[in-house]
């Protein structure tokens, strides 16, 4: 359950709008209105909205996996209101292009579903109420996300170049940083003999709890076998190992990442070193059962030639173009929506060029409405 709590911040980027609520008191019915901070055109921000992703960026900070997070906390803190109005003014945006995301929140959640080991989605539902999710604010943030992630491609990223001449210079400027050490990637197959989780000692060492019976790694080295065979008639590796892996990298088809020299056991090291990439290891006894190894790349040490990164030197400078291509462009939205903020409250994206809506009461009590300046005769 842990492991999907985690997997939630990557989708989970504040719930939707909730105006009001109903309760009764005294044989009343009472109607707890939300104060809202922020108007963007027709959409709202409440206060309620701002404390969840408030309560959202503070339980990202104290992850074991968010190193330096800590450090800038403060600073994403106050531009919180900043990217609640972003998202509104990016959704607003997606409906203006008619972008739909259905098919990919269907697609995405059965991956979920998936890496969780579900068998069905009402199981996955049942997981995310476990941690205390509502199962449709989940997916309607996935689909916010989604919309929102479409429309920085469609119109920022669209745009944004990289020259042939960019990319030379970045990696002329930058390699004594690209410099690494003999290293493989490799991924695993592992059919486990342990049917309880290893635990950690009062000193964080991780222990094996029973050592298996003979007929347990008998039949696990069988089943390993049988896996190394399908290997060894064309199966592919990575959807072996999604399919009879016991490892942890199982959903990602195995992947063990990078492992330099003196990382690994002298027997492993001094094979998979000397293996040619995308061979593979007959099965390999370990503490936690049979291991299949794959090495997918065999880097050697020193600079890299300027085609084995190419691509990454791409990506990094596209995504150090996006940034600020992406500000200018929120900063376009804000200047052609009609945004108020409610006093007290600061949007650190504001344009000095905004228009704010202006309210003119009516004869109905208590109701209001937004007239354009155009209209009003002020431009």
């Amino acid at each position: 359950m842990k492991k999907f709590a985690v997997l939630l911040f990557a989708i989970f980027l504040g719930a939707p709008l909730v105006i009001a609520q109903s309760s009764q008191s005294a044989g009343q019915d009472e109607t707890v209105v939300e104060e809202i901070i922020a108007r963007i055109n027709n959409n709202i921000v409440t206060r309620a909205d701002l404390r969840r992703s408030r309560e959202q960026l503070l339980a990202e900070s104290r992850q074991p996996d968010s190193s330096g997070l800590g450090s800038d906390t403060k600073e994403r803190e106050q531009d919180l209101l900043r990217d609640l109005i972003d998202q509104q003014l990016l959704l607003q945006k997606g409906e203006e292009l008619a972008i739909s995301a259905d098919t990919e929140v269907v697609k995405r959640l059965d991956e979920l579903r998936k890496q969780m080991h579900a068998e069905s989605m009402e199981d996955l539902e049942k997981a995310a109420q476990a941690q205390g999710v509502s199962w449709e604010e989940f997916k309607q943030n996935m689909k916010n996300s989604i919309i929102s992630q479409r429309v920085i491609s469609q119109e920022v990223g669209g745009h944004i170049t990289v020259s042939q001449q960019e990319i030379q210079q970045f990696y002329d400027q930058h390699k004594a940083e690209m410099e690494r050490p003999e290293q493989v990637r490799m991924s695993e197959i592992l059919i486990s003999t342990q049917k309880e989780p290893a635990v950690k000692t009062e000193k964080g060492q991780e222990v094996l709890p029973v050592a298996p019976s003979a007929e347990v790694v008998a039949a696990a080295k069988a089943k390993a076998d049988k896996v190394y065979d399908l290997l060894k008639k064309g199966g592919k590796f990575e959807d072996l190992a999604k399919q009879y892996s016991d490892g942890p990298t199982a959903a990602a088809g195995g992947d063990l990442e990078y492992f330099k020299r003196g990382t690994l056991s002298k027997e492993l090291e001094q094979r998979v070193f000397t293996m040619d990439p995308s061979g593979y290891t007959e099965p390999v006894r370990t503490n936690q059962g049979w291991v299949i190894l794959k090495i997918t790349e065999h880097q050697t040490p020193g600079v890299p030639p300027l085609k084995e990164v190419e691509n990454r030197v791409q990506e990094q400078i596209y995504m150090t173009k996006m940034q600020p291509s992406l500000r200018d462009y929120l900063t376009k939205l804000r200047e052609d929506a009609y945004i108020d903020i409610k006093a007290g409250y600061v949007d650190t994206g504001a344009s000095p060029n905004e228009t704010k809506p202006i309210y003119t009461t009516t004869a109905t009590e208590g109701s209001s409405k937004v007239k354009k300046k155009k209209k009003l005769g002020l431009f």
